[in-house]
């Protein structure tokens, strides 16, 4: 049998193939296991593989995608327009079985889409949601949707909560805590399709549902799993993410104010090294798409190249454990509500784009 290859859309991102191409590198040689397809224009690629003469060739293909698709283009125009993106080739090559995952700095609006329309969801599955592990006190908390769905309805978040918990179940957490993200505790609180979806999650015996948590609350370790849709939980993460670089940067100043500060400052140094560490959002970078018929992983858009390890890394973790067939495997029992017959947040209906 050969060894699972990962697609690289690797004219996506802010930064494109001169941040992803040397990311890529750098994976091939911290994990010999690794095989990866780089797709997109093969005479730009070529020529910045070229200034890595060490790089094993026979882990690392080039795939030609003539066509790319700017972060700022409409899904709907994705989806017609451009047959050659680099972003759809390489989730054609995991449909065909050339490839088993799929990561992209692109457009998540056309990503989602061209995602839904290639791979398919999986059964009892309306919409893909986006999820990582954010860090608490209590150890790493899945966080979903974090902006593929910016509208959605109360099943389509009882179907992301039913996702996240077989996620973190494949985690090795048993029971996981399940909460929606909300504007308070108290059962009152919240819009309608919070309450409705709390309603479906209530009578839903086989999820550990908690109830209603806050954002303080997240941070405490209060739940494994937190559900909202794509506009709170993009909005939740891009602020974590500038809280923890505001924090880290304000301690290191207040230990460069005077002599005594540096003092204490040095013989704090390796506790303060291993905060940045901790806090780095760069380590935390890459999404997978729950749902798919297929392993997407999407990274920031403005990720580095540190960022895009991390992604490819999330996307290897995805095959190792399999994460689609066991999502499978629970979904077609779990997933038996009625199904939302409107459907606000279908980027492929509309223009309305998911967040980058």
């Amino acid at each position: 049998m050969s060894a699972p290859v990962i697609a690289i859309d690797a004219m996506g991102g802010d930064f494109g193939p001169h941040c992803i191409v040397p990311a890529s590198v750098q994976c091939l040689a911290e994990v010999p296991s690794l095989h990866l397809a780089l797709v997109g224009q093969s005479s730009i690629l070529e020529e910045i593989i070229a200034q890595h003469p060490a790089v094993d060739r026979a882990r690392l293909t080039i795939v030609d995608a003539d066509e790319e698709i700017g972060m700022d283009e409409r899904p709907a125009q994705a989806l017609r327009a451009k047959p050659r993106s680099s972003m759809r080739v390489a989730l054609e090559m995991v449909r065909d079985g050339q490839a088993q995952a799929c990561v992209s700095a692109g457009n998540t609006g056309a990503l989602m889409a061209l995602a839904r329309q290639v791979l398919k969801t999986l059964p009892g599955v309306d919409r893909p949601a986006m999820v990582t592990a954010i860090p608490t006190l209590k150890g790493p908390c899945l966080l979903l949707d974090l902006g593929a769905n910016v509208d959605c309805t109360a099943e389509q978040l009882y179907q992301f909560a039913v996702m996240g918990s077989v996620a973190a179940e494949s985690l090795g957490i048993e029971r996981p805590r399940v909460s929606l993200l909300n504007i308070g505790t108290e059962e009152i609180k919240g819009n309608q399709q919070v309450k409705a979806a709390a309603g479906l999650l209530q009578q839903a015996g086989c999820i550990n549902y908690q109830g209603f948590i806050e954002g303080d609350g997240l941070f405490r370790g209060e739940a494994d799993v937190a559900v909202c849709d794509g506009f709170v939980g993009n909005i939740l993460l891009k602020s974590s993410e500038g809280l923890a670089q505001m924090v880290t940067r304000r301690v290191e100043t207040l230990f460069r104010r005077s002599l005594i500060s540096r003092l204490v400052g040095a013989l704090a140094l390796p506790l303060l090294r291993q905060l940045r560490a901790d806090l780095r959002p760069a380590q935390y970078n890459g999404a997978s798409f729950l749902g798919l018929q297929g392993i997407v992983v999407k990274s920031h858009g403005a990720a580095g190249a540190e960022g895009f390890r991390s992604a490819i890394g999330r996307a290897a973790q995805d095959l190792e454990r399999n994460l689609p067939a066991q999502l499978r495997g629970r979904l077609e029992h779990l997933l038996v509500t009625g199904r939302s017959a409107s459907d606000p947040g279908d980027v492929t209906a509309t223009d309305r784009s998911p967040s980058n």
